[in-house]
């Protein structure tokens, strides 16, 4: 069954319209699962993945994906549900998306204010709820080599990425110490700037001593 849809622009990960607009308490699960939703098109927009057409599986859900014409589509559906009409659902508003004027659309700046299209969204989920209509049995039996150019992948493993490049970008943006020696840049300055004067007063103080000692070694030898 269709439980979350979101349409959103590749350029910018902004989501633009969605089939499932208010949350009550039976569907108030499927709040953390729009969140990931949105994380997968931030994830397609800044191009950590790059296939046009993904399935992504997290626990007993699965999201399914399509990219077409700097848009992405994403529906969430149960993991028993048929990928093959998930998808024939996904081209179905892609088709319907296109009929829009597209300088309009390019102009939406804030999230999920494309309203006109969430009806679009919500009649087409309902004519996927039920797999068993001839209409969907149907796209079910055509092309039944569909799935075969479908990449899959799991959602905790693209959070586990992006952790990990979210560490790397964090320890390259952390200015390092040029010298560790001093531990501060304050002490590092003070040292550069009395260095130089230290070593002055020490070699004199070695040659007055030295001095001194060859003046007393010369004396007690006259005697």
């Amino acid at each position: 069954m269709v439980k979350v849809t979101i349409v959103g622009r590749v350029s910018d990960g902004l989501p633009l319209a969605q089939g499932l607009r208010y949350m009550n308490e039976e569907n108030g699960y499927l709040a953390c699962y729009k969140q990931q939703a949105e994380f997968i098109l931030q994830e397609i927009s800044r191009g950590a993945l790059m296939a046009s057409k993904m399935t992504i599986h997290a626990d007993h859900f699965c999201f399914n994906y399509l990219v077409e014409n700097g848009v992405v589509f994403i529906v969430l559906c149960e993991s028993t549900y048929p990928r093959k009409l998930a998808f024939h659902y996904l081209q179905d508003i892609q088709k319907e998306f296109e009929k829009f004027d597209k300088t309009l659309i390019g102009k939406i700046t804030r999230p999920y204010s494309f309203v006109k299209f969430d009806g679009v969204i919500a009649n087409f989920s309902r004519q996927y709820t039920d797999t068993r209509t001839q209409a969907n049995l149907s796209k079910l039996k055509a092309n039944r080599k569909q799935d075969l150019d479908i990449a899959t992948e799991d959602i905790y493993n693209i959070l586990e990425r992006k952790r990990n490049s979210e560490i790397v970008r964090r320890l390259q943006a952390t200015p390092q110490p040029e010298s560790t020696i001093w531990c501060s840049p304050r002490l590092e300055v003070i040292a550069l700037k009395w260095t130089p004067i230290m070593i002055i007063v020490i070699t004199s103080m070695a040659l007055v001593w030295a001095s001194l000692a060859l003046t007393d070694d010369f004396i007690i030898s006259r005697w």
